[in-house]
């Protein structure tokens, strides 16, 4: 077993069911998948980028990601339904607990100017979306295998009916929350 789902197991579960004052066990907040995405609206131009995303995605990951497709056409932005223009990867499971491990203990603290991350980043259901700059701040990747910065978004799908609950969730989890207010 992962030492964060461990954590979570033995901790954070029982603190939850009592702070939050839930009447069963089954209603205290879990993390049922994280899934990481980028967004390629270059790959039209150039089919090799989509390559070294999927590449990237899977280094970091462990895991083979889906090509996304564009689901309807854009004119002004020339794009075609059934494109091609990204990648997605979405883990359960021991992958999903190891890489969140490595997400708030080893990848967060490495981003440039690092004051937390924001609080109110939630949808509004309990799930939490983390935007990252470049995927140098994953230490799978080798500065100079790469041939560009890009950028992703992970998204912690939680089980909390509120972003209260989802943010008790994952304050006692690790996550890096900044206190400043404009953040």
């Amino acid at each position: 077993m992962n030492r964060m789902q461990e954590l979570y197991k033995k901790e954070v579960a029982p603190a939850l069911f009592k702070s939050l004052g839930l009447k069963n066990v089954m209603q205290v907040p879990a993390i049922e998948k994280i899934v990481l995405n980028i967004g390629l609206g270059e790959a039209m131009d150039n089919p090799k980028a989509l390559d070294a995303a999927v590449a990237d995605l899977m280094q970091i990951t462990g895991q083979k990601p889906v090509q996304t497709k564009a689901r309807k056409s854009i004119a002004n932005f020339k794009l075609r339904e059934g494109r091609i223009i990204g990648a997605k990867v979405t883990l359960r499971g021991p992958r999903m607990w190891a890489f969140y491990d490595r997400l708030v203990n080893i990848a967060l603290p490495r981003v440039r100017d690092f004051r937390g991350v924001s609080a109110n980043a939630f949808d509004g259901r309990g799930n939490y979306t983390l935007g990252l700059k470049d995927q140098l701040v994953f230490p799978e990747i080798e500065y100079d295998k790469i041939d560009k910065l890009r950028g992703m978004e992970v998204t912690i799908v939680t089980s909390a009916r509120t972003d209260d609950h989802a943010r008790a969730l994952l304050k006692m989890l690790g996550m890096p929350f900044s206190s400043r207010k404009d953040a």
